[in-house]
This record gives structure tokens, sequence and C-alpha cells, in this order.
């Protein structure tokens, strides 16, 4: 997935503010969902600028499911034992979003689902590599479609609510 991940993050976020009966910042929940479906990816940094693309960026940590699995589960203990919740909120729809951009790389990208135990990539579907460059593989391939859905689909979401209207005055 190159484009989805911040959109998704937002839908997900967005659908999920409306249903809490705490009273949080809808702004800021949004802000964290959308930091979630991104934050696998801040292991790009690490990929290029320290590793210098020696091993798939999915096996790193950020892209481990225990790690956002844990992270969630933190998250719900976190949210029973406090009186105030607005930060375990924000700290769950930060790994909810980010679990979910895992599942969204597990459609054409390679994703460890039982790291650390089984060294072994799952993904629902390849990408011939066909093209060069490789992005390209990747915006020709059907799947790109899902992620132009996505993205339609948070723009639709932004349009019909009150986040646009904020903004225009």
């Amino acid at each position: 997935m190159i484009i989805g991940h911040l959109p998704a993050g937002y839908i997900v976020s967005k659908l999920i503010v409306k249903k809490l009966t705490h009273k949080i910042n809808a702004k800021l929940f949004i802000l964290w969902g959308v930091l979630g479906g991104i934050a696998p990816d801040f292991d790009m940094i690490y990929f290029y600028l320290i590793d210098h693309r020696q091993y798939h960026h999915h096996t790193y940590w950020s892209h481990l499911p225990v790690v956002w699995i844990c992270m969630i589960i933190i998250g719900f203990i976190w949210y029973r034992w406090v009186e105030n919740k607005e930060k375990a909120i924000l700290m769950l729809v930060f790994s909810v979003c980010g679990f979910i951009h895992l599942i969204l790389d597990s459609i054409v990208g390679d994703i460890w689902w039982l790291a650390p135990w089984v060294n072994k990539p799952f993904s629902l579907f390849t990408v011939p590599a066909i093209y060069e460059p490789w992005w390209l593989n990747f915006i020709l391939h059907w799947s790109f479609y899902l992620e132009l859905l996505i993205v339609l689909w948070a723009v639709v979401l932004w349009f019909r609510s009150d986040d646009s209207k904020s903004r225009k005055g």
C-alpha cells in the first residue's frame, strides 16, 4: 500500500470518534488515528538512511503485528485502570490504526504475521515485478484501485464532516 494508509487512519478514527461516549477532543483523536495509520512506515527513515535498504522494512519491529497487538492490549489495560481515559483512548486509536496499516499491507505486501516465532512472510496477492521503477508495479496493479477507493472514501468523509466546514470559515 502506497497512498492508502493515511486516509485509512482518518476513516477509522473518524468513524470511531462518532461512537465515543467519552468527552474527547475529536480533532486530537483523529490526528492520533492518522498518525497511527502511517506510524509503521516511520521505519522508512531507518531503512533509507541507516540500513541502506539491506533488509525488507516490513521485517523491522514497527511492522511486526505482535508489537501492535501488545500496544492495543496495553491501551485497553490502561483504559480500564485510569480515571482520566483520554490518553488511553488516544493510544488505542493510534494502535488500532497501526494494526490496520499491517492488514492493508498484507493485501500485496509481505507481513511477518507470526514473527518473532516464525520467520515467514504472508500476503494475499503478489505484485509481479514487471516495470522500472519498482513503484510503477504497484500503481499499475489492480490493488491500487483499492487504495484509490480508500482515498475517495476519506475525501467524502472529509467533505461531509465538520472538518471541512471549519476550514472554510
